[in-house]
């Protein structure tokens, strides 16, 4: 399955800020040590040598990716018409109906998850269930831990300059 090209305006900034970085500040610098590296003679036994070309290749085909990757991505930074239903860029807060627990997902872009800070992917199976669905909603998810099921307490959505509507 393909993965969706939507994005936030915040996660397209920071992956176009990676790809400067990359391309601008850190190739331009791994170059330079191998070069320097080559210099030094033979490049059979040179462990700096080969641990730069591998560093090379490593950033080069990150840079390939971004750059395919970013002009098939849609910013999506706009609330949307019911900003009462769950849909992309919504931050969610869920009490699991089991235990009690609280959590608080941003249904976000594959290409911007971080489980760390709650920020779960569209096409995860957590944020297909929760696409749609209110404020006092019951959510069944099928994780892979098992089934759960979640009530739905708030939906809130960021504008495009990061504050809430």
């Amino acid at each position: 399955m393909a993965s969706t090209n939507l994005i936030t305006r915040e996660g397209f900034e920071r992956l176009r800020d990676e790809l400067n970085l990359l391309w601008r500040e850190q190739r331009p610098e791994i170059v330079r040590a191998l070069t320097a590296a080559a210099a030094e003679g033979d490049r059979s036994e040179n462990a700096e040598y080969i641990y730069r070309k591998k560093q090379l290749r490593e950033l080069d085909r990150r840079v390939r990716y971004l750059s395919k990757r970013m002009p098939d991505l849609r910013v999506v930074d706009t609330v949307p018409s019911d900003p009462q239903a769950i849909f992309f860029g919504a931050t969610v807060e869920l009490e699991n109906e089991d235990s009690g627990d609280m959590v608080t997902y941003r249904i976000v872009g594959p290409d911007e998850t971080d489980p760390k800070s709650g920020y779960i992917s569209v096409d995860s199976p957590m944020a297909r269930a929760l696409l749609k669905r209110r404020v006092d909603d019951s959510v069944d998810v099928n994780l892979p831990s098992g089934q759960a099921s979640f009530y739905v307490v708030s939906v809130t959505y960021q504008s495009s300059n990061g504050t809430s509507p």
